[in-house]
């Protein structure tokens, strides 16, 4: 996908900073992941992603610019908040962990990008390993899929929460 026209968004009066590291936000209440520590040996971006490089066509699978945001609610834990976790939930959940100094998962919401042939084999081990963490409440996105959801709501009974368009969840 194309990025954002840069001079447009700087003509109003849009500040664009370029980092992969950490920044903080919302006078510092909201942590912005900047690029995520990849760990895991299956999870392994997109592999059908292309970029040009000098004309040519080149595999670019890792999606480096996918982040999320986190949260640290008092008493609770971590709040993690993803889009499609392109790089894997487990890898954002792990990064968050490490860049906050924070063990406790308290939610994650988002996608799992598990839908999907490509993704299909590596449901159980992720399911598996975002067990591991312990959230307290899971709420998976729109491309976790079907089959991934159905898991996590069987092995995570008590985390599992099945968001829609307008769905509250109260953290504090």
């Amino acid at each position: 996908m194309p990025p954002p026209d840069r001079r447009a968004l700087e003509k109003n009066d849009v500040q664009i900073i370029d980092s992969r590291a950490p920044s903080l936000l919302l006078s510092d209440h909201a942590l912005v992941t900047g690029q995520v520590e990849r760990i895991t040996d299956y999870e392994k971006g997109f592999p059908y992603q292309y970029e040009e490089m000098d004309n040519e066509w080149e595999p670019d699978p890792w999606i480096w610019d996918d982040q999320g945001i986190v949260f640290n609610v008092n008493g609770k834990g971590l709040v993690v908040v993803s889009s499609c976790s392109h790089s894997g939930v487990v890898n954002i959940l792990h990064n968050a962990q490490r860049i906050t100094g924070v063990n406790k998962v308290h939610a994650f919401m988002g996608g799992m990008h598990l839908t999907g042939g490509v993704f299909e084999k590596i449901i159980s081990q992720t399911v598996q390993d975002v067990a591991k963490v312990h959230p307290d409440i899971i709420i998976p996105g729109h491309c976790t899929g079907w089959k991934a959801m159905h898991l996590i709501s069987r092995e995570m009974p008590e985390a599992y929460v099945q968001g829609s368009t307008g769905t509250r969840i109260q953290f504090g």
